[in-house]
C-alpha cells in the first residue's frame, strides 16, 4: 500500500503533494472560486493546469498556509503585527488610496517637482528649488569603464549593480556616514548610474546633462518631446520610495552594520532582482507588445490565466482601487499621441480582467509598460527606472537607519529542526 502522501487526489495526480481543485481551494480559504484566481495573479498562491482540461489544480499545504494567514491578519493587532518586524520611519505613509512622502501627497509633489526636487525633499524634509544632480568626471569614468567590459547581454540591473562598486572605490570618503557626506555621495551616485549606462542612440545631445535627458539617451534611440521627458521625469518622482518594499528593507538591514551608503544601494539592487519585485515592469511590458500584436487582450489574458500564470500589471496589496501612481502616469500619458495604442492595449487588460470578476486593478507597472512601450524602450526599460528612481528612496531609509542602534536588524530564528543532541554523521 502506498503512503498516504502518494495517494490518488482529488484532480487523479498520483504523485507529489496533496492537490486540491478550485472549488476546494475556495472552501479553505472561505472566499468565491473567482477570488482564488485573483490570489494567483497577485502572486500569493501557485497552480497547475490540468493535463487533461479539467481546470487548474492547486497545492493543498499552500492553500491551507495562505488561509492560515489570512486568519492571523484578519485577527487585527493581535495576530497581524505579533512577531512582525516593525521599523519606525518618518519617510512614506501608504494608505488605501494614496501616499504621502513627509506628510505631503507624494503624487502632488511628483506632479509638480522634479525627480532631484523630490528626492532632496525626501531626504531632508527641505524642497531644494532647482537642485540638479551631476556626476563627477571621476567616479563616472571608472563606472562607465567598469560597465563596458560586462558581457554584451548583461541586463541593467548587472551594469547598474558593477557602477555602484567602481563609483564607491572613486569615492574615498565613502565611509563617512554623517548625514552631509551621505548626502554627497548620494548626488553624485545617482547621475553617475544614469552617465555609466549605454546610450541607445547617436549622441546628438551631448550638451544637456538633466539628469532626465541622460536617462532617456540611455532608454531609447528615439529624440523626446518635452511632454515625453515630463512623463518620464513624473516616473522617476512616483517611485522615489514606496515605504518598506523588500528592496529598502534589504537596504536597511546592510544600513544597520553600518556598511556605506554604495554598499546599502548594493542590498538594494540585490533584491531589486528578484522576480517578484523588479520584473514585473519587463513582463507587462512583453505582455502589452503581444496584446497590440493580437489585435486584443482577450486572448492573451486567457493564455496567462490558463497556464495558471500572474497577469503582469494587476494588483497591490497595499490599494484598494487603482496603484495612485499609475492613476497619475495614465493621466499624464493621455496627453502623449504616441502612448494612445499602447494606452489602450492597457485599458483593455484592466477591461478583461474586470469582467473575468478577479476584483484587481492597474498597478505602476502597467503604466510604465505604457510609456517603455510607446517610446521605443526595450522591454527592461521600466526596471532601469524603477532602479534609479528608488536609490533616492534607498538612500533616505539609510540615513535613517545610521541614526538607530547598529544591528537591530537582527530578528531571531525560530528553530524547528531535529532537536539536539543527534549523534555526529
Amino acid at each position: 500500500m502506498k503512503a498516504e502522501t502518494d495517494e490518488t487526489n482529488e484532480t487523479g495526480e498520483t504523485d507529489g503533494p496533496r492537490r486540491i481543485n478550485t472549488r476546494e481551494a475556495a472552501r479553505l480559504l472561505g472566499v468565491k472560486p473567482a477570488t482564488v484566481y485573483a490570489y494567483v495573479s497577485r502572486g500569493q498562491l501557485g497552480s497547475r493546469r490540468d493535463p487533461v482540461g479539467r481546470g487548474s489544480s492547486f497545492d493543498a499545504a499552500e492553500v491551507e498556509a495562505l488561509a492560515r494567514r489570512s486568519r492571523r491578519e484578519a485577527a487585527g493587532p493581535t495576530g497581524s503585527h505579533a512577531g512582525e518586524l516593525s521599523v519606525r520611519t518618518s519617510l512614506t505613509l501608504i494608505e488605501p488610496d494614496r501616499y504621502y512622502f513627509r506628510g505631503v501627497d507624494a503624487v502632488e509633489l511628483a506632479s509638480r517637482y522634479r525627480y532631484e526636487e523630490v528626492a532632496e525633499w525626501l531626504w531632508t524634509g527641505s524642497l531644494k528649488h532647482g537642485a540638479r544632480f551631476v556626476a563627477p568626471p571621476e567616479p563616472l569614468a571608472a563606472a562607465r569603464r567598469a560597465v563596458a567590459a560586462l558581457p554584451e547581454h548583461g541586463g541593467p540591473l548587472d551594469r547598474l549593480r558593477v557602477a555602484v562598486a567602481a563609483a564607491a572605490v572613486a569615492d574615498p570618503l565613502r565611509f563617512d556616514l554623517s548625514e552631509g557626506a551621505v548626502l554627497d555621495s548620494a548626488r553624485c551616485l545617482i547621475p553617475t548610474l544614469v552617465g555609466a549606462l549605454p546610450e541607445q542612440g547617436p549622441a546628438r545631445w551631448a550638451g544637456d546633462t538633466r539628469l532626465v535627458r541622460v536617462l532617456w539617451s540611455r532608454l531609447t534611440a528615439l529624440d523626446p518631446d518635452p511632454d515625453a521627458l515630463a512623463v518620464l521625469d513624473l516616473a522617476l518622482g512616483l517611485l522615489v520610495d514606496h515605504d518598506l518594499a523588500a528592496s529598502t528593507l534589504a537596504v536597511r538591514v546592510a544600513a544597520s552594520a553600518r556598511a556605506h551608503p554604495y554598499a546599502a544601494v548594493s542590498a538594494g539592487l540585490g533584491a531589486l532582482e528578484g522576480p517578484l519585485h523588479g520584473a514585473a515592469g519587463r513582463l507587462a511590458h512583453r505582455m502589452l507588445v503581444e496584446v497590440l500584436e493580437r489585435g486584443g487582450a482577450a486572448p492573451v489574458v486567457s493564455e496567462y490565466l490558463r497556464a495558471g500564470r500572474r497577469v503582469p500589471g494587476l494588483g497591490h496589496r497595499l490599494y484598494r482601487g487603482e496603484d495612485p501612481r499609475a492613476t497619475a502616469l495614465f493621466s499624464r500619458l493621455e496627453a502623449l499621441e504616441q502612448a494612445g495604442p499602447a494606452l489602450g492595449a492597457a485599458r483593455d487588460v484592466a477591461s478583461v480582467m474586470a469582467r473575468h470578476g478577479g476584483g484587481l486593478h492597474a498597478n505602476v507597472d502597467l503604466a510604465l509598460a505604457v510609456l517603455t512601450v510607446s517610446c521605443g524602450m526595450r522591454a527592461e526599460a521600466g526596471e532601469t527606472v524603477f532602479a534609479v528612481a528608488r536609490t533616492a528612496g534607498w538612500i533616505a531609509h539609510a540615513l535613517e537607519e545610521y541614526q538607530e542602534r547598529p544591528l537591530r536588524m537582527r530578528p531571531s530564528g525560530h528553530y524547528d529542526g531535529p532537536r539536539p543532541p543527534r549523534s555526529m554523521p
